[in-house]
């Protein structure tokens, strides 16, 4: 999920916040089963009486529903920001790799807490964008993880203006050179893709908080949440041009995926997630609370265990 467009508004966005701190808000609260390391089992040909060649093993599916460590990659919503505390991360609440119980995230899911603790890494950077991801990809290879989560792509559309989104061919060149650099240092590392969430379903939920709306005018996400309350037809058709870029993105990451034999993409789940009030951050009322925190662990532990891919 997008913060602000750059990092030196840090201390005026603290400061202003400190001046909206007399606009009450409510605050509102947030918040599977334990799985344990397992491997995909490979059958031993069967013996063929009298047959002088060795029968082929039998085929095994590609994907190990139970992974036995996680590396995450992305943005600022894998880092839990604005979960915790205004304008930080809280990566203990990460749908990812989080220790949080009330989050329960991917990483306890499958590993149970004490495992998840030492077989889970976080390499996700708030504010990051799909260029950057190649990085981060080279340190979760590192790791030798057998699964890498990625959510990113909020930050490419989320820009001071649309003019600035990132092109779709570059976001798909860099997407693209993300698996190239884990297939490097990780050849059959499982990859789980998160879809983009709806930026304008966000708009649309957080824009009836008039402290949000607020925090919204130091700079979040522009391209979308400017002029929150304009609906003139201007503003209409820039929020449905972010959608559409947004659209295009998913569209990139489930291309992608598709080519690659241990990529699993979601399917559209988390664009299709409506996240309510008590899911987002009761500062910014865009980034996800605990609560969608643990929503998007759901999803993702959902789509990974499951025996087929999401359609």
């Amino acid at each position: 999920m997008p913060e602000r467009a750059t990092r030196p508004r840090t201390r005026t966005t603290a400061a202003a916040l400190t001046a909206l701190s007399c606009v009450g808000v409510a605050a509102l609260a947030g918040c599977g089963s334990d799985g344990t390391e397992g491997g995909v089992s490979r059958n031993a040909p069967a013996a063929t009486r009298g047959a002088s060649p060795s029968p082929s093993p039998t085929p095994t599916p590609d994907w190990n529903p139970r992974p036995g460590s996680v590396a995450a990659v992305g943005d600022s919503i894998t880092r839990g920001f604005d979960a915790c505390s205004v304008l930080a991360d809280c990566p203990e609440v990460s749908w990812a790799t989080g220790s949080d119980d009330a989050v329960r995230s991917l990483a306890v899911r499958l590993l149970g807490p004490s495992k998840a603790a030492d077989r889970s890494w976080n390499h996700a950077v708030s504010g990051s964008r799909m260029v950057q991801l190649p990085e981060q990809m080279a340190l979760a290879a590192k790791e030798r993880p057998e699964l890498v989560t990625v959510m990113t792509g909020a930050n490419d559309a989320c820009r001071d203006s649309v003019r600035l989104m990132t092109p779709v061919a570059d976001f798909r060149a860099s997407f693209e050179a993300s698996m190239r650099q884990l297939r490097a240092g990780a050849p059959k590392a499982q990859v789980y893709v998160s879809s983009v969430p709806d930026l304008k379903r966000l708009w649309s939920t957080g824009r009836v908080n008039e402290l949000g709306k607020k925090i919204w005018q130091l700079g979040i996400c522009q391209s979308m949440l400017a002029d929150a309350d304009d609906l003139g037809p201007a503003a209409v058709a820039r929020r449905d041009a972010v959608r559409e870029r947004v659209v295009a993105y998913n569209g990139v990451l489930r291309d992608v995926c598709a080519k690659d034999r241990y990529c699993r993409y979601d399917g559209g789940a988390v664009f299709d997630f409506r996240f309510t009030g008590t899911q987002l951050s009761k500062w910014d009322w865009f980034h996800p609370s605990r609560d969608g925190q643990a929503r998007l662990a759901e999803i993702a532990y959902r789509n990974i265990t499951a025996s087929q891919p999401p359609a």
